[in-house]
């Protein structure tokens, strides 16, 4: 490089810089001026990162004073250079020498960079092209939300979430049983609408033990960074805002947080789009006297567009109670309970007649004048007689009319597992032991003393004898319980008879969790993870991922009853409980862990406990009065609160009483599942578990999940911005920024690097892997670095050809098609950001539709940026026409695509406009502020595809050379 005071040089790694001065050469450094941001910069003359400015004829060029001219001639002296010509604004012959031309000059497009030599490397062009072409499908991707968290592909669970996560403020109860997955659907919902720009401040309303639940599954699985809000952070919050819940977009609090009501005022002052309640039958209402939580969320309720409630016991405070939360979501439709109870009486003949459609015989002359009679508005004609003739399109049609137009479908989804498949069976192993000596002993001297208490306290201490024994132990160090506890010994000899499996122990408390692992380790050298509440979030994950890994990971897992949380461990099938907790819904949550869908196993639940003591009598009355072992226990609270006075007074005693509690438990049990099954909502049932539908949605998931052409683009997209990537097998890449990025971070990298897999199996498996989908946010983070900045917008490439003329010119340009609009249109479905290609030859012609890019590309060979710069400026005289030429070109494509965009606007929201307007003749559940979005949406929409622009986004300049 030869450089002289006064050139102007531009830094191809700060371009925001402006036009640079040279003001000192001395030696082997150069010294450049940025007089439009005031900065000095000393460089290497060897390895200057500039690119000298020297314009061309018919280049239009500001002067520092404001005025602009053409250039007609270039004269050079001392290595300086002078531009003549005549002024832009009235025609006046001006000399300008380069040290007075502007210094606010930007090489922001791209063919004034090519221009001015700034010319990127080959792959830096073909990656942003890339990028363009991903984004725009990952728009076009209508199911992105769906396959992005890190959740097992459950049909019922995805067809529930394509249904509500869809709608405008949706306002519905999911109310799956215990082990269906609400909170993955919730969270499925709120992925979608937070995706889609249908909403963006959320707040979680949960009881107070299931916040930080909820906390945990909705960054693990969903990747939601919420914030959770307690009465110290209401206070620190203060100091940015007068209203601490305006300080965060996505907010998890407890519903007693709110029975304050300074908070409670605070809370609904604030504007949020969505509202999450978890657990909402403890929401307690009667028509004289509502509980306060209930008119807490009442009162949101009515404030915030989109509700969400879930409870797996709709039921469980009553039918009216159930009502009552129907009329959060709906007040105007749900107004009187009579007429509530009045309505459901006609479900049983709407469910008669779809399940005749669903068993796929032919329809009986009584079914079809049901069918007629429940389809006034519709000719069954044809449809009837395509069923006859065994037409399976028509019977799905006329089952989905039928569900649409009836019941409460659309505001309340209810999956039980007797309608749902996947789940294996439930085994009990009973494995009783003798009552060590030492427990003995100190039971006698606590009674001796009076330790007992009260009659809880006696029930803990005949449940837990370990936790009395430690008492007399006092505070010495290490605890020696485990060293004579009969049930240790029983747990050490089954876990050498299964080294081969996995194996999840849960016990009632950290502490016993912790002794246990000290005993495994001590005694046997058997390696356990712990898990408890103690540990931090990341710590949680790790000790998940060393259970679940296949070589070199732990045989077991101890958790305390935090483990019932969420965490999901199916991979293993053997179950531990060390003891057992009294209330029937923790047991369900505990088996819960191991007994989901996607278990291809038995369960084996495994009990240890003393012979002849309140352990056996617990273990009795679950097993035997409630079958809550190898069944699930759909009223098992119920029963609880029945017995659980008559419970007690069997546990704390010698088990006196225990046959008879085991039958009226076992009776009433019988009842309430006979009851259950009698009420079965068989309509509800259909419409919530999505049939073929929703098959047909874990097809297209799966299809996507396979797509080894995004795992190639991300792959390479690393590569090119400069992460390094460690291939760990396992489906595991380790990826760590460096220093040589091209950017000083990357959003979503951990500052120590992550491990990342594409591979949705390993990442249920794995908490502490990233699983990347394209809705992961690395991944439009990775998009955005490359198609924000200038890198890769200008190239030069030869290709090699022996058919062609050697000095033959192409070029080739890419257009990106564009309308901007308010996130909740969702243009993107209709006109995302798109790539067009067009490759010119010398004369104008555009070659770009009938030669693909990547064909075209593996032709090419890279130049250095130096010959590459002499060609450009060889070939300007070339090259302005063609970019003129391309212009009314490209501008004829985006006419064609705004067309289409407004073509598939129309039929997409005006059909579904249309269906809503029929559904709402007969169906009162379609309230008018979702025919009013649609309708704005639509309008919204055709506004901003008439303003629709088109700019260029990368040029290269194509040289053919001799092989």
């Amino acid at each position: 490089m030869s450089f002289a005071l006064g050139q102007r040089w531009i830094s191809d790694t700060e371009s925001d810089l402006g036009l640079g001065t040279v003001v000192a050469v001395e030696g082997r450094m150069v010294t450049v001026l940025f007089p439009a941001t005031a900065d000095n910069r000393l460089f290497s003359i060897q390895e200057a990162p500039l690119t000298r400015v020297i314009f061309n004829q018919g280049d239009e060029i500001s002067s520092h004073e404001g005025w602009k001219m053409i250039v007609e001639t270039i004269e050079e002296s001392n290595q300086l250079v002078t531009y003549h010509g005549k002024r832009s604004d009235d025609g006046e012959a001006v000399s300008l020498r380069e040290t007075m031309l502007d210094h606010q000059i930007r090489f922001n497009k791209p063919q004034d960079r090519l221009f001015a030599g700034q010319i990127d490397r080959m792959e830096y062009y073909v990656s942003r092209y890339q990028c363009q072409q991903q984004r725009h499908a990952m728009q076009q991707n209508s199911h992105r939300a769906l396959q992005g968290p890190r959740a097992g592909l459950i049909p019922h669970q995805l067809y529930i979430a394509n249904e509500v996560g869809q709608r405008h403020a949706p306002r519905v109860l999911l109310a799956d049983e215990v082990g269906l997955g609400k909170t993955i659907e919730a969270g499925h919902i709120l992925h979608q609408q937070l995706l889609s720009g249908r909403a963006e401040r959320v707040l979680i309303l949960v009881p107070e033990n299931l916040q930080h639940q909820w906390l945990v599954e909705m960054l693990r699985r969903f990747n939601l960074r919420f914030s959770l809000f307690d009465e110290e952070r209401c206070i620190e919050s203060l100091a940015d805002s007068d209203n601490p819940f305006d300080t965060e977009q996505l907010i998890i609090c407890s519903i007693d947080l709110l029975r304050r009501k300074k908070r409670f005022e605070q809370a609904l002052d604030a504007t949020w789009d969505l509202m999450i309640v978890d657990e909402a039958h403890h929401l307690e209402w009667s028509e004289d006297k509502p509980s306060r939580a209930y008119q807490v969320v009442e009162s949101l309720a009515e404030e915030v567009p989109g509700v969400l409630l879930l409870t797996a016991t709709p039921d469980q405070l009553g039918h009216q109670s159930h009502f009552a939360r129907l009329r959060l979501l709906d007040p105007d439709r749900f107004y009187d309970y009579q007429a509530f109870l009045t309505e459901e009486q006609a479900y049983q003949q709407v469910a008669d007649a779809a399940e005749a459609l669903l068993e796929k015989r032919p329809v009986t002359d009584t079914e079809a004048k049901a069918l007629t009679a429940l389809l006034p508005e519709q000719d069954l004609t044809e449809a009837l007689a395509a069923i006859a003739a065994d037409d399976q399109n028509a019977r799905d049609k006329l089952l989905s009319d039928l569900l649409d137009r009836h019941g409460t479908g659309r505001v309340l989804f209810r999956n039980t597992r007797a309608g749902v498949s996947g789940f294996t069976a439930r085994q009990l192993n009973r494995h009783p032991v003798t009552l060590p000596e030492q427990y003995a002993t100190a039971v006698k001297v606590s009674n001796m003393f009076g330790g007992a208490g009260n009659t809880e306290q006696q029930v803990i201490n005949n449940l837990y004898p370990e936790k009395l024994y430690q008492q007399f132990e006092g505070d010495k160090g290490n605890a020696s319980w485990w060293q004579f506890d009969t049930r240790v010994n029983w747990l050490l000899e089954f876990l050498k008879s299964h080294r081969s499996k996995k194996v999840l122990v849960i016990a009632s408390q950290a502490t016993t969790a912790l002794q246990l692992e000290e005993a495994l380790r001590t005694r046997e050298g058997i390696q356990a993870g712990v898990f408890h509440e103690g540990m931090s979030i990341l710590e949680r994950d790790k000790t998940a991922a060393y259970f679940a890994q296949e070589d070199g990971g732990a045989q077991v897992m101890i958790c305390s009853e935090i483990g019932s949380e969420g965490r999901n461990f199916q991979f293993a099938y053997h179950l531990v409980m060390f003891d057992l907790p009294q209330n029937p819904d923790l047991l369900e949550q505990r088996i819960g862990r191991l007994d989901r869908i996607g278990q291809n196993h038995d369960v084996q639940i495994h009990v240890p406990y003393i012979e002849n003591s309140a352990q056996q009598h617990l273990l009795d009355w679950f097993d035997k009065g409630m079958d809550a072992f190898e069944h699930n226990c759909q009223g098992g609270h119920l029963l609880h609160n029945e017995f659980s006075e008559a419970l007690i007074n069997v546990l704390a005693g010698t088990g006196e009483g225990l046959n008879e509690l085991i039958e009226q438990t076992a009776a009433r049990a019988a009842e309430h599942n006979a009851a259950l099954e009698a009420g079965r909502d068989r309509l509800l049932e259909i419409n919530s578990n999505g049939g073929e539908q929703a098959q047909a949605l874990v097809e297209q998931i799966e299809k996507a999940d396979d797509d080894t052409d995004f795992i190639s683009f991300m792959l390479k997209l690393w590569d090119v911005i400069g992460v390094h990537q460690d291939d760990r097998g396992e489906n595991a890449v380790v990826l760590r920024p460096t220093e040589h990025m091209l950017y000083p971070s990357y959003p979503g990298l951990p500052d120590d690097g992550c491990s990342v897999t594409f591979d949705r199996d390993t990442a249920l498996s794995r908490d502490d892997f990233q699983f990347i989908t394209p809705a992961h946010p690395m991944v439009a983070a990775g998009i955005d670095l490359i198609t924000s900045s200038e890198t890769g917008c200008t190239g030069v490439s030869l290709l090699k050809n022996k058919a062609l003329p050697a000095g033959t010119l192409f070029l080739e340009m890419i257009y990106v098609a564009e309308a901007i609009a308010p996130a909740e249109v969702q243009l993107g479905r209709f006109l995302p950001p798109t790539p067009i290609r067009l490759l010119m030859d010398k004369s104008g012609k555009d070659l770009g539709q009938n030669i693909d890019f990547d064909s075209f590309n593996r032709q090419l060979v890279p130049i250095n940026r130096h010959t590459g710069s002499k060609l450009v400026s060889a070939s300007q005289s070339v090259l302005h026409p063609l970019i003129a030429a391309a212009e009314t070109q490209v501008a004829e494509r985006l006419a064609t695509l705004v067309s289409s965009a407004e073509q598939r606007m129309e039929q997409e929201l005006g059909g579904e406009l249309e269906r809503l307007q029929a559904l709402k003749a007969v169906n009162p559940n379609i309230r008018d502020a979702e025919l009013d979005a649609v309708r704005e949406q639509m309008s919204m929409a055709k506004a901003h595809l008439d303003r629709a622009q088109i700019q260029l986004d990368a040029i290269r300049l194509i040289v053919v050379t001799p092989e």
